[in-house]
């Protein structure tokens, strides 16, 4: 096989690849179209669409991702009905590339494929189409057996940003899977109700660690004047270093002088992030009960530690 990145915009040397008894070779030449940028490429990507190899195919829609117009549209969405469900998924994904809101219909249609590859596609690219007749397939999509593709369905619902999507991401912040729990929480951040609140503050107790960063990562003075900072407070004894350091971030950007001991405990922990980050709250608070903490910290071991607890004694200085 020739090598046709020597000279990407020779169209004949690619078309030639593109016609090759090979498959490999043809698949080739589809990414090296597509990272052309020559218009000329697209008719050439239209045929490979009805390559006989599923691989080609696919490549051939992705490649046609990089390029927009009608006649990229229409075999894009020739391609969406493909046998393959990785040539589907891989037209869904280009067509969302096209960032054109007249395609949701289209999308919404394909968002009962058999295929959980291609039901996620769906779901992400409605995500970035931002149209609010998606509101209906997302919600539904909540009861998906796949977890990825309700992940992505949470997605589309946040994006969406409105109190009139509580409810299902509410719901979804009880799902069995704690990927799509914390998808959910994070997209509640928006709502200041009370019972928003008591729910992201519920989720610092999650079994998964990874929601209750989540949660600690999403509260805000809103949620605070609900449920009062100690659920943040005692989420700085996580057994997850990472836990622990959203919290303390938080109630730094809180500037909650109640949390300033126990965030200083936390400037002699063994992992050096959470210490760094320890010490950036004590600074956001800049309350004079830290600075014996924050001397100490100016001569850790960690670089960073010390130029924040330098910037910290600087900020209480000021008060």
């Amino acid at each position: 096989m020739s090598d046709i990145f020597e000279d990407i915009g020779d169209l004949d040397e690619l078309a030639r690849e593109a016609t090759s008894p090979d498959a490999g070779c043809r698949r080739v030449a589809a990414l090296a179209l597509g990272d052309s940028g020559l218009p000329g490429s697209v008719p050439l990507l239209g045929a490979l669409i009805n390559d006989a190899d599923g691989d080609v195919r696919q490549q051939a829609a992705e490649a046609l991702g990089q390029f927009d117009g009608p006649d990229v549209a229409a075999f894009l969405i020739k391609a969406i009905h493909d046998p393959e469900p990785n040539v589907r998924a891989a037209a869904i994904a280009s067509i969302s590339e096209l960032k054109d809101k007249s395609a949701a219909p289209l999308l919404i249609d394909a968002a009962n494929d058999p295929s959980e590859v291609v039901r996620e596609n769906v779901l992400r690219s409605l995500k970035s189409l931002r149209d609010r007749n998606s509101f209906d397939v997302a919600v539904k999509a909540l009861s998906d057996p796949a977890p990825l593709v309700r992940v992505q369905a949470v997605g589309v619902i946040a994006y969406l940003k409105s109190e009139d999507t509580v409810v299902a991401l509410k719901a979804a912040a009880h799902d069995a899977d704690p990927r799509v729990r914390k998808a959910a929480i994070s997209a509640l951040s928006f709502s200041r109700t009370e019972g928003i609140a008591e729910t992201i503050g519920a989720a610092l107790t999650d079994s998964a660690w990874s929601v209750r960063e989540s949660a600690a990562d999403s509260i805000t003075d809103s949620h605070v004047a609900y449920i009062g900072p100690e659920p943040l407070i005692a989420a700085l004894k996580d057994d997850y270093w990472q836990v622990a350091l959203k919290a303390a971030r938080t109630l730094g950007r809180l500037k909650v002088a109640s949390a300033v001991l126990p965030i200083a405990a936390l400037t002699s922990h063994a992992e050096p992030n959470l210490r760094k980050e320890a010490v950036a709250a004590l600074g956001e608070i800049a309350h004079p009960e830290a600075r014996p903490f924050l001397e100490r910290a100016s001569e850790d071991i960690d670089a960073d530690v010390r130029k924040n607890a330098r910037w910290a004694l600087q900020r209480i200085a000021l008060r």
